[in-house]
């Protein structure tokens, strides 16, 4: 027993496991040497042999004994589910069990009771542990405004540490406050390089990987704020630091691959096998495994791996079956594949079966319509969607596309019922008074310039007096009134502009030297002053002369001499002109090489060689070529070149030259 003490006293778990051993030979069942014995297997790592040893001993250890011990096992053999049983089931929670409790939690994402729990903690212990703690805390806060969307409370936590700092910016990007969340993580930064670099066994490259975490949340801000270059060179700065932590080099290589896109697709498809590291699935929130499935499931998509393609969108659709986007992967999938019928009743199978996102599947419906040209049935598919019907986007969105059609009676349907919702919700809102919303009387306006456009008259009028109604004050619905009634009932029209304003009323706050002076003024100016100009010459009558115009003097030849007179026929083609005598014929006509190819003349017999005394055999035994250059100077015919040889070799050079493309 003394062995084990002073070996646990040194750390040395190893040789004190020798001696509780030995302990254990003597007496199997000694409650202290087993417990003795399992806290030496977790020091050294060996959670399952641990474990084992709980599980066959459990008549002697007890869950009031070992309940922490086993818990502890149970976690980092990331049997969480099973650790929080353990936990549960202890009759005493002791701190140290809570503080697991909060672990535990906090890995099954239930951060409410999380955050309970670790207040409960900082508000009863006082020890060296307290800053871990309060780590701890800001995390669970930071998590809950990342993935809950819940906007977190001030714990008035002091960020001393780059931890507390870190977690703090973490909660900052779940709020969208990306500026802010930039200059924590800045300070973050500094704080851990001081930290750092005041213990002296810490090397720089410690640094640079401690900062890892920080400098990929960094890269994670500029990919949102739309610095994607940024973020990607600092992506690939942490990946070649090679951090051993595998839960942020899947969440580096998900970031660059949706980068990528569809774009540099054999880089995403390296980066894909970082998402599969050992352990990744234990590091990683279910949301952020979520996102990485989605994406390898696109990538199979846009590498036209269809197959693939499926099988990962069917594996999410049955892990989350009313989320929208694997049956959206799956339509995309089948459009890709010219399939859009069959992409299209995917969708509206999927909109029965789940209501409440029935609103966005319709929507891609009505895409996947008007991409096939049936922009009539896009407009039935819009026009179910009874949530968005009477929203001002979905009635520009209807009446453009009717108009596209042709359709205008039901464009001018679609904002009647639109006029009409918002008249009975204003109505419902107020107790049956009927005040107009700025909403409501922006569509009674569209509605009536939209009947004028199109000549419908009568139907604006009863818009416009509706308006006009609601403010007599409003001069421009008064004279879009009198200008519809001046086409319909032009005594109408008279009778209405007798409510106009008159000019004396009304006060134009205008600089006129300003607007006269202004660059646009001056130009028409300009031109008003030259278009009078003219008339006023026109004006002027037949008998004034007009200036002619200049004639600029014609270049003359380089070698022109004054004083010979120039031959009066030089504008004559010279075959025309009297001093004109024909070409000269018969001076080349026994050249060699005219002709039809092969052809033989007069003088070929002169160049042949053969014909000629002097001339060498034409096959020269061994030994005999000095005697022959000796005593003849008459080239072989196999050895002569044609006349014109050299300039037709140029002229193909240039031609390969001038039609070359590209290089080897």
């Amino acid at each position: 027993w003394s062995e084990v003490n002073r070996c646990g006293q040194n750390g040395d778990f190893a040789r004190a496991l020798k001696s509780v051993n030995k302990i254990l030979q003597i007496s199997k069942e000694d409650v202290t040497a087993l417990q003795c014995k399992v806290v030496c297997l977790i020091q050294n790592g060996n959670f399952k042999e641990a474990l084992s040893v709980i599980n066959t001993h459990t008549k002697v250890l007890t869950s009031d004994v070992i309940a922490f011990e086993k818990a502890y096992c149970e976690y980092r053999l990331n049997r969480i589910e099973n650790a929080l049983k353990t936990i549960q089931s202890a009759s005493q929670q002791t701190d140290k069990l809570k503080e697991l409790y909060g672990q535990v939690l906090y890995r099954l994402e239930r951060y409410d009771d999380c955050l309970a729990a670790y207040r409960d903690l900082i508000r009863n212990s006082q020890d060296e542990y307290e800053e871990e703690r309060k780590t701890n805390l800001s995390a669970v806060v930071a998590a809950q405004s990342t993935w809950e969307k819940v906007m977190p409370e001030d714990l008035g936590l002091r960020e001393a540490t780059y931890e507390l700092c870190y977690n703090s910016a973490c909660a900052l990007i779940g709020q969208g406050k990306l500026n802010e969340a930039m200059k924590k993580l800045q300070k973050a930064e500094e704080l851990c390089r001081q930290s750092l670099s005041e213990d002296s066994d810490v090397t720089e490259e410690d640094i640079e990987a401690e900062l890892a975490i920080i400098h990929g949340q960094m890269a994670y801000i500029m990919q949102l704020q739309g610095r994607t270059e940024d973020a990607l060179q600092l992506y690939n700065q942490i990946i070649k630091l090679k951090p051993t932590d595998v839960g942020l080099l899947a969440v580096i290589a998900n970031n660059i691959i949706t980068i990528n896109k569809d774009q540099n697709v054999f880089d995403s498809k390296k980066k894909v096998k970082l998402t599969n590291a050992e352990g990744v699935e234990h590091k990683l929130s279910k949301k952020q495994l979520q996102a990485i499935e989605f994406n390898k499931a696109l990538l199979a998509m846009y590498t036209n791996q269809a197959d693939q393609c499926r099988k990962l969108s069917a594996s999410l659709q049955s892990q989350s079956p009313e989320h929208l986007l694997p049956v959206l992967i799956q339509a995309a999938q089948l459009c890709r594949e010219k399939q859009h019928a069959k992409a299209v009743g995917l969708l509206q199978d999927f909109a029965d079966q789940h209501p409440a996102n029935a609103a966005e599947i319709k929507l891609t419906m009505a895409q996947l319509k008007i991409a096939q040209g049936s922009v009539t049935k896009a407009c039935m598919i819009l026009r179910s969607i009874e949530e968005l019907q009477h929203k001002p986007g979905m009635v520009s969105a209807l009446v453009t596309m009717y108009s596209h059609e042709e359709d205008i009676d039901s464009a001018i349907e679609v904002f009647t019922q639109a006029i009409q919702w918002y008249q009975q919700f204003q109505a419902s809102q107020t107790r049956g008074a009927n005040p107009k919303s700025p909403v409501h009387l922006s569509l009674i306006r569209e509605a009536a310039n939209f009947k004028l456009k199109h000549g419908r008259k009568k139907e604006a009028i009863s818009d416009l007096e509706e308006l006009w109604k609601q403010n007599p004050k409003d001069v421009h619905t008064l004279a879009q009134l009198i200008s519809a009634y001046s086409l319909v009932d032009p005594e109408k029209a008279k009778v209405l502009s007798k409510h106009l304003p008159s000019s004396d009323t009304m006060s134009l706050k205008v600089d006129v030297d300003a607007l006269e002076n202004s660059h646009g003024a001056t130009y028409v100016r300009k031109k008003a002053g030259k278009l009078t100009g003219d008339n006023q010459q026109k004006e002027q009558g037949q008998g004034d002369v007009k200036k002619k115009k200049k004639k600029k003097k014609g270049k003359l030849p380089k070698n022109y001499d004054p004083k010979v007179t120039p031959d009066p026929e030089r504008w004559l083609p010279m075959r025309e002109r009297s001093y004109y005598r024909g070409r000269k014929k018969g001076k080349k006509k026994d050249q060699v090489g005219k002709g039809t190819q092969g052809s033989t003349t007069a003088g070929s017999s002169e160049l042949d060689a053969s014909k000629t005394a002097s001339s060498p055999p034409t096959s020269p035994r061994p030994g005999s070529a000095a005697a022959v250059s000796a005593t003849s100077n008459v080239i072989p015919p196999r050895h002569q070149k044609p006349a014109g040889a050299p300039a037709t070799k140029k002229k193909q050079q240039q031609k390969k030259k001038k039609g070359a493309k590209g290089g080897w």
